[in-house]
């Protein structure tokens, strides 16, 4: 029998053998893509290869590439454990041609791979094509000899693929298994096909046509092939199984589930959900997503609480999804080392995150059952999923598949409406906006922009290639318009790697143009945002580029001093500490990173000491351009949710750190001069953020503490050197008034019980009190109506008191007394007169008031209430 880690290596060197570069699979973050939440398809990574917007030095790939469907557009998490093939993670087995082969070479390879290579029977095999393809249909029936009997035209619902409403598109030819007779559901392309019978094992898609705006579709210059085959789905054909979760791998999951939540049954379908979730949560993290509130960390939040509630449906009632990692350590560590290197990490992020929801989950489970006991209908209302989510951390879909488990649903638009502007919360794919584009037409006719920004910064020549207004190709632009400027090479740096994009100006013979931004279109090209200072511009025209010198400097003194800054962070804090976000700006450096604690003050100095040391080596910045594996080998960290090409460039400052980056960098680290940390604070679980300054700024920043502290010792009337001292010594002498004044408060709130008793009047064998003691505070009150409760023995007591606009009440009655009084009653009754209300215990309430005039008439209307109820009582 093949193991899944068999079949992977047998595809990767199928392909390898027929001239294929094997491609290391991206990471679940897709690099420079807004429009996509989690990396979901082999060609995910080759996107941009597809749209001719990337040259690669192979026009042959294959990958495994690892993926995951469980949120936005793409999502298959409510399906994950009620059927036999949904997955939230999967590996897709692909193989790719960029203008190289076609139909016919794709064909074969796919037919020799599973019937040669796999051995599964021909006869087994069925095949389907796009219902116009007529070249894919000769193919299979003319050259393999697929029968007629086993083979179907489809429509384009089914067999045709497109990117995009427009560009590249084509149809596509699909291969499916029979599992025989047995099982029921029919051929594909029938009414019964929705059935188990025959399942799909592998797509190929055939990028032939050009989509525009219109509909009208026209054949690319380089068709190109785009396969995917789910490993999970050829595991279970070739292992004799019916169910993906029957595979060597889920089985192994599986078994280390059922340890940790004592569960004899192994088909269990909250087992199945285990075994799946711990291989997308765990790779997810691995590949930077942090439990969070929004976006993909919220959608990991999610897939964790799912996993923890099916665990304690089990019977788990501690943590325990974290010890499932070094069971996926093992089954998948040798085929993504990424995953055995950080799989401590991910054990830990996820032992935090389980800690945190089992906090709250008995609870919650308790009142959903709760309300399920009580459900007069089938559905659960609005307010009670509102409740499980923002009080106990239930996701909806959660109660959702926990109504499904009983029959029952949930009232989605209650739900909705109670959450307000939180509903979009797991949602946040829909906030990833596809930003500046190019139209697939002017992208195909544009060369690559040159970039002379690492040399060249000034009054470099060069040519308009394409005008931009709203995304739309315009021949020119005039006087006040705004637009996206592109040119065959530039010295302004694109926005990316956390580094701000250049600002300056154009200047071509009949105008100029204010560069207010400069973003990346395509992952290529250089887009130069601004308006048309003065005249016009056109696509030809020769033009001087300058970029704005000043504000570059600054920003890389900032880029510089972020790597110096990481690599201090990791010498200081552990090699758990990589990238979660970056702001390189002319003014600051923001850095994000992964820790689960606050850095201590102490911790701080020594990473800013270790910083400006170096900063002090005047070691000189040194640039080379390497290849990836290369580069990954001579220890060069490469950055979370960057896309690095074949080649890249290495920045090494001395031997402190060496980083993959295309940003702007000094030429000796003294350059940046003063390295200061102005701020450090916690943004999300484990992620904490540093602020710093550089350069000039840092001196500001010194000399505006310096000021702080010169006007601190003036107010003082002390030295600098003494101002903690001095501020020490204040601090004491204030604690010891504020005791004073709360002794002297007790004082006279004693002093004022003893008198105030006095005035206590008697009917029958009760004493009845309201009165005012002027300015004194709540607490004096309270103490004031206990001592006069003892003293007065049988009695109801109110008093009041004002402090500026705000009025005090408090009110007491005797045991004796408050099952024919209520101290509630009672305060509300002067409440009324002076604006305001209260409650509290039967023995004792407060209340407060926003009318002091209204005093007098409180107290003769809690005086007057009070002698009506005693006198009735009597």
């Amino acid at each position: 029998m093949k193991s899944s880690s068999d079949i992977r290596r047998d595809f990767l060197e199928f392909f390898g053998e027929r001239d294929h570069r094997v491609v290391s699979s991206s990471p679940l973050v897709p690099a420079n893509d807004p429009t996509l939440l989690f990396t979901n398809a082999g060609m995910v990574q080759f996107k941009d290869v597809f749209l001719g917007a990337e040259k690669r030095s192979y026009a042959r790939a294959v990958t495994s590439q690892r993926c995951v469907r469980a949120g936005g557009k793409h999502n298959d998490l409510d399906q994950v454990g009620y059927t036999a093939r949904h997955h939230t993670f999967f590996e897709m087995l692909g193989n790719f041609s960029f203008g190289d082969y076609f139909k016919e070479e794709a064909i074969r390879y796919a037919w020799e791979f599973l019937t040669d290579v796999c051995g599964l029977p021909p006869e087994k095999l069925w095949v389907t094509v796009y219902e116009e393809d007529d070249e894919a249909a000769d193919i299979w029936l003319k050259q393999i000899g697929v029968p007629e009997e086993r083979f179907a035209r489809i429509g384009a619902k089914d067999n045709f693929w497109a990117m995009g409403d427009t560009g590249p598109c084509g149809p596509c030819t699909e291969i499916f298994y029979d599992h025989g007779p047995e099982i029921a559901g029919g051929p594909p392309g029938t009414p019964e096909e929705d059935g188990d019978r025959y399942v799909e094992i592998w797509n190929l898609v055939f990028m032939q046509f050009d989509r525009d705006a219109s509909g009208n579709m026209k054949p690319l210059p380089k068709p190109c092939v785009d396969t995917g085959m789910g490993l999970e789905r050829l595991a279970a054909v070739l292992q004799g199984v019916h169910d993906n979760y029957e595979i060597d791998l889920f089985q192994a999951l599986i078994r280390r589930a059922a340890e940790l939540t004592g569960t004899e049954d192994h088909g269990a379908a909250s087992l199945k959900v285990i075994a799946d979730h711990i291989r997308a949560c765990a790779f997810l993290i691995v590949d930077g997503v942090l439990p969070g509130n929004e976006g993909r960390g919220y959608v990991l939040r999610r897939i964790i609480r799912r996993a923890v509630r099916h665990g304690y449906k089990l019977g788990a009632s501690k943590p325990f999804f974290h010890s499932m990692v070094p069971a996926l350590v093992e089954e998948m560590g040798e085929a993504y080392p990424e995953l055995a290197d950080k799989g401590a990490f991910a054990g830990q992020v996820l032992h935090q995150e389980e800690q945190r929801f089992f906090e709250t989950l008995a609870q919650g489970m308790r009142l959903l059952e709760e309300t399920i006991e009580n459900l007069s209908g089938d559905t659960i209302p609005g307010e009670t999923v509102f409740k499980l989510y923002d009080t106990f951390g239930f996701p909806a879909d959660l109660t959702a598949d926990v109504a499904r488990e009983r029959g029952l649903k949930i009232d989605q638009a209650g739900f909705d409406k109670a959450m307000g502007e939180q509903r979009e919360r797991g949602r946040a794919a829909a906030g990833f906006g596809s930003g500046a584009h190019i139209e697939t037409e002017v992208l195909s006719q544009l060369p690559k922009t040159e970039f002379t920004g690492y040399t060249d910064t000034r009054d470099v020549r060069a040519r308009i290639v394409a005008i931009l207004v709203d995304g739309k190709a315009r021949d020119r632009v005039a006087d006040g318009e705004e637009a996206t400027i592109v040119m065959d090479r530039t010295p302004f740096y694109a926005e990316s790697g956390g580094q701000v994009g250049d600002t300056g100006s154009i200047v071509a013979p009949g105008g100029a143009f204010a560069v207010k931004d400069t973003v990346k279109l395509a992952g290529t090209y250089h887009g130069h945002f601004g308006r048309v200072a003065n005249g016009s511009l056109s696509v030809d025209d020769e033009v001087t580029a300058s970029i704005d010198e000043d504000r570059r400097t600054a920003i890389v003194l900032n880029h510089s001093a972020t790597h110096l800054m990481h690599a201090a962070l990791r010498t200081v804090l552990g090699d758990h500490v990589e990238q979660k976000g970056s702001l390189v700006a002319p003014d600051r450096l923001r850095f994000d990173f992964s820790h689960f604690q606050p850095v201590s003050r102490d911790q701080l100095r020594e990473i800013e000491d270790l910083v400006n040391r170096q900063i002090r080596r005047n070691e000189p910045a040194d640039e080379k351009q390497m290849a990836f594996d290369e580069a990954i080998e001579a220890g060069a960290m490469a950055l979370f949710g960057e896309k690095y090409g074949e080649e890249v460039r290495v920045m090494r400052f001395g031997e402190f750190s060496v980083e993959l980056c295309g940003g702007t960098h000094v030429e000796r680290v003294g350059d940046i001069g003063l390295f200061k940390i102005i701020s450090e604070t916690g943004i999300a679980a484990g992620i904490r953020r540093i602020e710093a300054v550089t350069g000039e700024q840092a001196v500001q920043f010194v000399r505006s503490q310096e000021q702080r502290l010169a006007e601190a010792a003036g107010a003082l009337k002390a030295s600098p050197e003494s101002v903690p001292e001095k501020v020490n010594q204040l601090l004491g002498r204030n604690r010891e008034l504020e005791k004073e004044l709360e002794r002297l408060k007790q004082k006279l709130a004693s002093a004022a019980g003893r008198n105030l008793s006095d005035e206590a009047t008697a009917i029958g064998d009760h004493k009845c009190l309201v009165a005012q003691l002027p300015e004194a505070d709540p607490k004096a009150l309270r103490e004031t109506v206990d001592q006069l409760k003892q003293k007065l023995g049988s009695a109801a007591i109110v008093l009041a008191s004002s402090a500026g606009e705000r009025v005090h009440l408090v009110a007491g009655v005797t045991k004796d007394l408050t099952d024919r009084i209520k101290a509630g009653e009672l305060i509300n009754v002067a409440a009324a007169k002076v604006d305001g209300r209260g409650g509290g215990r039967p023995d004792m309430a407060q209340a407060g008031g926003s009318n002091p005039d209204g005093i007098p008439a409180a107290v003769e209307a809690a005086r007057a209430w009070l002698e009506e109820r005693l006198s009735a009582a009597e």
